[in-house]
């Protein structure tokens, strides 16, 4: 049975106590250096000759003195880069967890890549939940990336995570999502203009969330509802089609929702067939010529041999946007592989033809 005392627990008394000296030493040491330089400028007789043995000691001294407090500003910077690292990582645990490898018969993998470099969140959002309507799974944009997006990312995941198990219909998920994004750009907006309001000229005034719901039923049935956001592909041994082609909706945030949101029939996810899951970074992402990347090319490569497991769909991925954007990406990049591996029986040929059609030559859907 765990006890909790009221007061400061007695592990974290020398963390606090610990503080004023770091900060002691953090004005002590440059100021012990200046006042050897300075001691030795207008006390040590040595530097006031003028001969080349005294210049090369004076030399030698004042050297000493920069590259010690070089050496102290590096460590204090490396302490200080460490420490943002963690927060990083804690805000990454939160807003993004890390989703289980199994979720109701799906095998699941995903993974994030910020465009900030030594951030470890952005404007890419991804959660998948299984619930009593099946595994529902969100993913998201927010427009712009990196660390200015985390608030949007915050509200949009808290109210998927509470409306995905109370909602029934994937269309009143989208409603609660929706609201909960027109609340927190309110509140944003009188916290950057608390006198005037609202301000046109606001970026919150511009802000908007590209959003793709799924739903993956215990039969393998698929539904979506897509507002802006591009569709995800569909591995089945080793072709790679879109889901869908469907027109989507609007983004969220700039525009009212239609009044009948009814989720797209995308057929069934078959046993052994995969949904890739990922936001237009991806496709967006150039190579130093200006040349986009081919997301279809990478996971046909992936799963050029044989099928692979969703954790090798994204390596592999990864590897390739990494090589083709030089190692810098301009853009939040995430991606989220689902794969089948609930048994079930394959249905006769064109069960669901109807549900999806299949392009000839797939080409990447258009984005708003």
């Amino acid at each position: 049975m765990i006890r909790i005392k009221a007061g400061v627990p007695r592990s974290r008394r020398p963390r606090t106590t610990s503080r004023p000296r770091r900060r002691a030493l953090a004005l002590g040491l440059p100021t012990v250096w200046g006042a050897v330089a300075v001691g030795y400028k207008f006390g040590c007789p040595l530097a006031e000759q003028h001969g080349l043995g005294a210049r090369i000691v004076t030399s030698a001294v004042f050297f000493a003195v920069g590259t010690g407090l070089i050496v102290h500003v590096r460590r204090a910077l490396l302490r200080e880069l460490r420490q943002a690292r963690m927060v990083a990582g804690a805000a990454q645990s939160v807003l993004l967890r890390p989703l289980p490898p199994r979720l109701a018969g799906l095998n699941v993998a995903a993974a994030q890549l910020s465009a900030d470099r030594g951030a470890s969140i952005g404007g890419d959002l991804y959660e998948a939940v299984a619930t009593e309507h099946g595994v529902r799974v969100v993913m998201g944009d927010v427009r712009g990336h990196g660390l200015s997006a985390i608030g949007t990312v915050a509200a949009v995941l808290g109210s998927f995570r509470e409306a995905a198990h109370d909602e029934p219909e994937l269309g009143r998920v989208l409603g609660r999502l929706d609201r909960a994004l027109a609340r927190h750009l309110r509140e944003r907006a009188k916290a950057e203009h608390p006198a005037s309001g609202q301000d046109p000229d606001s970026p919150v005034a511009e802000e908007f969330v590209t959003l793709l719901l799924l739903e993956i039923a215990t039969d393998g049935g698929v539904r979506a509802i897509n507002c802006g956001h591009p569709w995800p592909y569909v591995l089945s041994g080793t072709r790679v089609a879109p889901l869908s082609t469907a027109d989507p909706l609007p983004p969220l945030g700039p525009f009212p929702l239609p009044t009948d949101l009814t989720a797209t029939d995308c057929g069934q996810l078959l046993d052994g067939e995969s949904l890739v899951l990922f936001t237009d970074g991806a496709e967006d992402a150039r190579d130093a010529r200006g040349h986009f990347f081919s997301l279809p090319e990478a996971l046909g490569r992936a799963v050029r041999d044989h099928p692979v497991s969703p954790q090798a769909i994204l390596r592999a991925v990864f590897t390739a946007l990494l090589h083709h954007t030089n190692g810098r990406p301009t853009d939040d990049i995430a991606l989220l592989v689902l794969r089948n591996e609930r048994q079930h029986q394959r249905p006769l040929l064109g069960a669901r033809g109807t549900a999806r059609t299949t392009p000839t030559h797939p080409q990447p859907t258009n984005h708003l």
